[in-house]
């Protein structure tokens, strides 16, 4: 008697025979079945046996058993083994060397019991396989056993639905679940990734292609430590049985949260190194102190904080020593305030330009006044009370979600100018150590930009106020001209100098009209401009020729130390309509006559005053109703990127049309020719003859 093997699978619509194909462990080890009856004669032999032994059905039915694979020195305790296994009915198993029909012995792996049919006849079962590959495949199975249980690697075992069918404990330890509340459940209902779509789609492929999937690097927050990021490095790999049938999918689960924070605090170091290095490019690039301000708040958002805010002490913008600090409230002036995004968290904030008293116990009232970082970590109701203005900026900073806050002082050569002040909102990270120190660079070097720029525009105010104060307030009628000036400083507060000009009544209805530029900068120049104004007004009411005026400024000038001065000085004569001009190294003036192309009087040059012994004459221009005559100083023409008679035509071709209205013309000459960098303050006058 023989059996055949045959299975029964899914055909189409219904079921059918299938060819019969290895579909689990028994199969991999081959195990064969042999029935002997009492006489010890082979009844039943499976084709495994065949493979197991050598021979085939028709060769072993009928035969002895012991005489066809047992050794004859093996066979009285065969005889005996048997024989208990058919009187007591006890089994018996255990490793017992057989004869191969090609002669060889082999050691083979036994299971012996008995059996009775319905007529009471005795028979022996044998259930045999190769020991060889039976100790292998146990080796296996114990080794595969301790890796799975023992491994580091979380390891989880999934049928094709992608239910649990093994996890170890590693893994139990990854989702805090337990080995045996996986079983049966799906894959995201335990998994701690927020990707988890991602990760079953990718289950599916591997399932569906059977090729693997290495290294798929996943980041969250697992239930045994919620409040901090772990990394792990998934493997899918699809399972097949020795026939090819799909059993399911396995993960692998290898923790690189070293790796990831490693890599995440050298990327965190690297940003934070360019974050510094891109401000000192782009913090402190004018001498404005609301710009400095502006560029700092754009450097700190959104790469430090959610929402900046820059405040100065209104004592600090005015110049003025910061008192001792004590426990009083402080008056601050915004200057900037920028969100990474929309946020309501702008409106409890004081817009740029408002001054704000804050009391305090007012967080940036204690940095200022400590002169050290506040940090909040975690923000609390009562700390936000600290935080904002008053109850309503409270109530808008709760709704933006303000929940860690950082106050840096502004220090530039030991004075506390004032904060530098960050919120986080939506980034979910706290404010750190870390964030202490960049943001107390940043603050560190926009301070001392801060503090460069208050002393130059208070310096640059007073020299203004200064210019401004010398400079004639001249009568609304001279008589025989129309008059339009402008007087432009320089933006840069150590250049606003000695540009000036004059119009000074003359007898007999004349007129004086002066251009000069005292060659310096600041103070100083603004001061010597003044002097030799009012020079020049006395010399005026001498009733002098221009030369003449000139070589007494001339001999003054050679008298102030280290002070050179060019100088244009004319007098009108309504009466012969007649204008005398004197030149001292002046840029010469400009002739619009209606009618005809302007030009540039051709005067001598002359020396620049304070050169001293230089002789200067006099010209006598004839001009005529309508006639326009333009004295302006350098820094209306000069550049340092175009040669100066380029720019001397760029001026005659605004003076094409004549009868335009003076101060038009005054505004299209000094927009036209002058960028707002410049570096050179103008004094300009324009006189038309009626």
């Amino acid at each position: 008697m023989t059996a055949e093997s045959e299975s029964y699978e899914p055909d189409g619509g219904g079921y059918g025979p299938q060819p019969p194909r290895p579909t689990g462990l028994l199969d991999v080890l081959s195990v064969a079945a042999v029935v002997v009856d009492a006489a010890g004669r082979i009844v039943f032999w499976t084709p495994q046996a065949e493979d197991l032994f050598g021979y085939t059905s028709e060769e072993a039915l009928g035969t002895y058993a012991a005489r066809l694979f047992i050794q004859p020195e093996h066979l009285p305790a065969v005889a005996k083994l048997f024989a208990e296994v058919l009187e007591t009915g006890r089994s018996w198993a255990g490793a017992f060397p057989v004869r191969h029909k090609d002669g060889s012995t082999r050691l083979t792996e036994f299971r012996n019991m008995r059996l009775l049919d319905d007529l009471g006849d005795v028979y022996a079962l044998g259930i045999a396989a190769d020991h060889s590959l039976l100790k292998r495949v146990e080796t296996d199975l114990a080794l595969c056993e301790r890796l799975i249980s023992q491994s580091p690697i979380g390891i989880a075992l999934l049928d094709p639905d992608l239910h649990y069918l093994l996890v170890n404990p590693a893994l139990e330890r990854i989702d805090a679940t337990p080995a045996e509340e996986h079983i049966g459940r799906r894959l995201r209902e335990t998994l701690p990734l927020p990707d988890i779509d991602t990760i079953e789609s990718a289950l599916r492929q591997v399932l569906t292609t059977g090729t693997p999937l290495l290294d798929q690097y996943h980041v969250g927050r697992p239930p045994a430590d919620p409040d901090h990021e772990h990394a792990w490095s998934l493997s899918f790999y699809r399972l097949d049985d020795s026939g090819g049938r799909v059993l399911g999918a396995a993960i692998s689960f290898v923790d690189v949260t070293e790796r990831h924070r490693a890599a995440a605090e050298a990327d965190r170091a690297r940003r934070r190194l360019a974050l510094v290095a891109d401000a000192s490019t782009r913090v402190g690039t004018t001498l404005e102190v609301e710009q400095t301000a502006r560029e700092l708040a754009e450097i700190a958002a959104p790469e430090l904080a959610d929402v900046v805010a820059v405040d100065v002490l209104d004592s600090a913008l005015a110049c003025r020593r910061m008192r001792r600090p004590d426990n009083g409230p402080e008056l601050f002036r915004a200057l900037a305030l920028k969100a990474a995004y929309p946020s309501v968290a702008l409106r409890a904030a004081d817009p740029p330009g408002d001054l704000a008293a804050y009391d305090g116990d007012r967080l940036v009232t204690l940095c200022v006044h400590t002169a050290r970082p506040v940090l909040v970590r975690h923000v609390g109701e009562h700390d936000l009370r600290r935080i904002a203005r008053d109850e309503e900026g409270t109530s808008l900073l709760a709704r933006a979600g303000v929940h860690s806050y950082l106050a840096v002082p502004l220090i530039a050569h030991g004075e506390v100018l004032g904060a530098l002040d960050l919120k986080r909102t939506r980034n979910p990270v706290p404010f750190d150590q870390d964030d202490v120190v960049l943001a107390g660079e940043l603050a560190s070097r926009a301070a001392v930009a801060i503090d460069n720029a208050r002393w130059f525009q208070s310096v640059r105010n007073t020299a203004l106020t200064l210019q401004r104060s010398l400079l004639p307030d001249h009568a609304p009628h001279h008589t025989g001209l129309e008059l339009a000036s402008r007087y432009q400083p320089a933006q840069a507060t150590s250049e606003v100098g000695g540009d000036w000009y004059d119009v000074l009544p003359l007898a007999d209805d004349r007129t004086a009209l002066v251009v000069g530029d005292v060659m310096g900068n600041g103070i100083d120049a603004a001061a010597t401009m003044g002097r030799l104004r009012t020079a020049t007004c006395a010399y005026a009411d001498l009733d002098l020729e221009p030369g003449a005026v000139l070589q007494h400024l001339d001999k003054i000038t050679c008298d102030l130390e280290h002070y050179i001065v060019t100088c244009l000085y004319a007098a009108y004569d309504p009466r012969t309509r007649r204008c005398q001009i004197a030149n001292a190294g002046h840029m010469p003036p400009a002739l619009s006559r209606p009618g005809h192309p302007p030009e540039l009087l051709e005067l001598p040059a002359g020396a620049p005053l304070g050169v001293g012994g230089i002789p200067f004459g006099t010209t006598t221009v004839a001009l005529d109703p309508g006639d326009l005559l333009v004295l302006y100083t350098d820094g209306l023409v000069e550049t340092r990127l175009h040669p100066i008679d380029d720019r001397l035509n760029v001026l005659l071709g605004f003076l094409d049309e004549p009868s335009r209205p003076l101060e038009e013309i005054c505004d299209l000459l000094l927009y036209g020719l002058r960028h707002p960098d410049d570096h050179d303050d103008v004094a300009l006058l324009v006189a038309r003859v009626l």
